[in-house]
């Protein structure tokens, strides 16, 4: 045996027989692989076509929920839009109610002033709103442009009648347009009443804003302030405090408010009184010298009459002092009654004219809400 052939084998059965198990082995084992591949591939492809399967089931039940939500979105919305536009129309329903029966009352009242004698005066007290603490002038100043143009075209939907004039010949046109001029008419003639009416009302506002002016500059005087001290928009400042003294002041400030309220009368009588009763005092406590004596005649001697004894003239001297005490005393007591007494018609004076002033506050307030309505 060659070297070649030991080396490759060839002729050698045995070893071609090891050779071809070999291989049959590998055929088998790679025949095993591949069936078992087949069967894992399968079986993958089966679990990811039941995933296709589940991921499509739940896309359709996934759109069928979306569609269903947003049919319930849209029927939310078209309710709540109706309900909406249902609240407006009541709304206005009720606006377009409230403004014909406003409407109604104006008409009436203008009727009444037509009817009634016009002497009396030219405002009318109107009552507040007693649930929200305004006026009606005050709610309508507080409307937005929006709601008084809303209001603007309710209320000239209802005044403003459409003219139905459709199949009307020659002679009712003319009845139709005679009509309607007369209509301008009284429409004009409303307008200028009420015009001049205004002009009334601004005219007794100015008389009275001046008499109330007049009244403030009275009762500034009577309190000691300045004229215009009253009049202006904030009331005067109140000085509590003298520049002139350096002790300092302990008086509280009603106290020193008190005093530019008619206080100070009190405080002048009280002083006055101190005063007197310290120049009594004073007065009682003199030492009293004799006068000398008198060797002429007397005076104030009449004819005929005796001579005064000696004391007489001392005793008759005191009495006369005496008297001259009580006569001073009754004439203090008198000022201080006159002085108590005048306090008293001030302080009465000026209740009445607060009252007044108020009254005509009111008067006054009640003016421009009629004004503004």
């Amino acid at each position: 045996m060659s070297d070649d052939e030991e080396y490759t084998g060839e002729g050698d059965p045995e070893f071609i027989k090891r050779q071809d198990q070999k291989r049959s082995d590998l055929d088998e084992q790679l025949k095993e692989y591949i069936s078992e591949w087949r069967k894992q591939r399968s079986k993958e492809e089966d679990e990811l076509k039941k995933l296709k399967e589940k991921q499509a089931k739940r896309k359709i039940s996934r759109a069928e929920e979306e569609q269903k939500m947003a049919q319930r979105k849209k029927e939310e919305e078209e309710r709540r839009v109706r309900e909406a536009e249902e609240k407006k129309q009541r709304e206005i329903e009720e606006k377009r109610m409230r403004l014909e029966e406003a409407e109604k009352k104006r008409q009436a009242m203008l009727q009444a002033m037509k009817d009634k004698d016009k002497k009396g005066p030219n405002f009318t007290i109107a009552k507040k709103d007693a649930g929200l603490g305004l006026s009606s002038a005050a709610m309508e100043r507080n409307k937005t442009k929006e709601q008084l143009e809303e209001e603007k075209k309710i209320s000239l939907s209802f005044r403003i009648k459409p003219l139905a004039i459709e199949g009307f010949g020659e002679a009712k046109l003319r009845e139709k347009a005679q009509e309607l001029w007369e209509l301008i008419v009284k429409l004009e003639t409303e307008k200028y009443d009420l015009e001049e009416r205004q002009k009334r009302q601004d005219y007794d506002l100015k008389e009275l804003k001046e008499r109330q002016k007049q009244q403030l500059r009275h009762k500034a005087l009577k309190k000691g302030l300045d004229p215009e001290a009253l009049t202006g928009k904030y009331p005067p400042k109140i000085q509590v405090a003298s520049k002139y003294e350096r002790r300092v002041d302990t008086r509280s400030y009603d106290d020193k408010k008190k005093l530019f309220e008619g206080g100070y009368n009190t405080v002048y009588a009280e002083t006055l009184e101190k005063t007197w009763q310290e120049r009594q005092e004073r007065f009682t406590q003199r030492t009293k010298s004799k006068l000398p004596k008198w060797f002429g005649e007397r005076p104030g001697k009449k004819a005929g009459e005796p001579e005064t004894p000696e004391g007489e003239e001392d005793a008759k001297a005191d009495e006369d002092i005496v008297e001259d005490d009580e006569e001073v005393e009754e004439e203090v007591v008198e000022e201080e009654d006159e002085e108590a007494e005048e306090d008293e018609e001030e302080e009465e004076e000026e209740e009445e004219e607060e009252e007044e002033e108020e009254e005509e506050e009111e008067e006054e307030e009640e003016e421009e809400e009629e004004e503004e309505e």
